[in-house]
């Protein structure tokens, strides 16, 4: 398992170790022990030559490390740098597993692979045409079309999962900013907002990988994956007042008015991510793996929250 120690890693690691009949071999980037694992610390995927030795016995590589999207790129080449380790460290580590005798690849991709939003009611579906928009994304196109391309001539198959947005306990970037603006009663305009994203919860994301270790069905195929019930931003955010016990104010702001703003300031993409929709249609991740969201939104949205909150309340 590599990325253990990030969001989406940990997830899955605690939830793997939980189950007690795995022998687990985490890789890290620093020191991190994980009870029930053993522990290994690659600082440097893009130029590791150890994997022989470490990947000697292992049955199922579950690969989440990755260079991840970030809003303030500062690499002069970003997509350069993206392929350094989102497809050329991931075919290096593939093809390590295929001769050490792996018999499956997990990879954990990205929505990106699809595009940037969807019309509401019009859902990406896994077998749409790729359409990635920045270089995170393409990066990651790059390395499932070569990983899928790799399993056809290899004993070792391949499954492809392909988040959308990750919250759950521990969550950062844009979620937690959220979260602190509705902790802080700051009054928000994001009353009136009728778009339609889904989202998954870190605890169902991992609950899926599990599901995919060993299913015979999951073999070379490519998984979108959700809560299964999607919302838009103002829902999310009354949801996420109630769980905080928030007293901050959505105002009753119109889309089009928020969107002029954003574009005056020449920040069009916060208008996107507060006003655009993005789904997908889980409906064959559900029908071909039996497999169903065993956390509900309103569960994982409560234990998000209850520990956002302990967090803030330590730190006072």
């Amino acid at each position: 398992m590599t990325g253990s120690t990030g969001f989406v890693g940990g997830a899955i690691t605690s939830l793997l170790t939980s189950k007690g009949h795995f022998e687990l071999i985490n890789i890290t980037r620093k020191p991190a022990p994980v009870n029930g694992a053993s522990n290994h610390v690659v600082r440097d995927i893009a130029t590791y030559d150890g994997w022989p030795e470490l990947l000697s016995g292992v049955d199922v590589v579950i690969h989440s490390a990755a260079r991840v999207h970030v809003m303030s790129e500062t690499d002069p080449d970003p997509l350069a740098a993206f392929r350094a380790v989102n497809v050329e460290a991931t075919l290096r580590l593939a093809k390590e597993a295929e001769l050490a005798g792996a018999k499956r690849f997990i990879y954990i991709s990205s929505i990106k692979v699809n595009g940037e939003s969807t019309r509401p009611g019009v859902p990406f579906r896994a077998d749409d045409v790729p359409s990635p928009q920045d270089p995170y994304g393409v990066s990651k196109m790059e390395a499932e079309q070569a990983l899928l391309k790799m399993s056809e001539s290899s004993a070792m198959d391949v499954v492809i999962i392909r988040p959308v947005l990750v919250y759950g306990p521990g969550v950062k970037a844009n979620f937690a900013s959220m979260m602190n603006w509705l902790m802080t009663g700051v009054p928000l305009p994001l009353g009136l907002i009728k778009n339609k994203r889904s989202l998954v919860s870190s605890f169902n994301l991992a609950h899926l990988v599990l599901h995919c270790v060993d299913h015979p069905k999951a073999s070379n195929k490519i998984f979108l994956v959700s809560d299964g019930e999607d919302l838009s931003t103002t829902q999310l955010l009354k949801k996420l007042k109630f769980f905080l016990d928030s007293h901050s104010l959505l105002l009753p702001i119109p889309e089009w008015l928020i969107k002029l703003c954003a574009s005056l300031i020449f920040r069009r993409d916060i208008a996107t991510r507060l006003c655009g929709s993005l789904q997908v249609d889980i409906s064959e991740t559900i029908h071909l793996l039996g497999w169903t969201p065993p956390q509900t939104v309103d569960e994982g949205l409560g234990i998000t929250a209850k520990h956002f909150r302990s967090i803030k309340n330590k730190n006072k």
